[in-house]
């Protein structure tokens, strides 16, 4: 059986991040959307409420399952015998920034990465632009999820209500 990971923060998930959750899927027997604790960002969700969303996200995917990653992803692939870390990329600037990382694993767990092309259609979106454009009124429906969506006009509402 063919595991792979597909790992992020997820803060939080997108539909391009679940269109590459998909068309893992067809490629591999299991695939791990893997939530990671990264200390260098500050979340807007917590890990139980990014986990929750995941879940919610990718239940129509048969073979897609969510997991906590839960300290060095090389480490994490090893422990659950994953062959692949699927990463999906929009342009060229995410190639540069995920090269490095694909090497480091490699170095660490002999787990090759692979990059699948994202779907042009969400080339422009990311967790932190879609949290800019709900926090400023504007429309991210077809960025998100349902369940998403309601949860960052949630988090909205809080945050006008603490403001006044």
């Amino acid at each position: 059986m063919t595991i792979a990971v597909c790992p992020g923060s997820f803060d939080p998930i997108t539909l391009g991040h679940v269109d590459v959750v998909r068309r893992a899927s067809a490629m591999f027997d299991e695939v791990v959307v893997a939530l990671g604790r990264n200390a260098v960002k500050h979340h807007l969700f917590s890990l139980e409420e990014r986990r929750t969303f995941a879940e919610e996200a990718v239940c129509d995917i048969p073979n897609a399952r969510v997991d906590v990653i839960p300290g060095l992803l090389a480490e994490y692939c090893t422990q659950i015998g994953a062959c692949a870390i699927v990463k999906g990329l929009r342009s060229g600037a995410d190639y540069e920034s995920e090269q490095a990382m694909s090497l480091m694993n490699r170095h660490l767990s002999g787990v090759e990465t692979i990059f699948v092309m994202g779907d042009p259609a969400f080339g422009h979106v990311a967790s932190s632009l879609v949290k800019d454009v709900a926090f400023h009124g504007g429309c991210i429906d077809d960025l998100v999820p349902a369940h998403v969506a309601q949860a960052l006009a949630r988090v909205r509402r809080e945050r006008e209500i603490k403001e006044k």
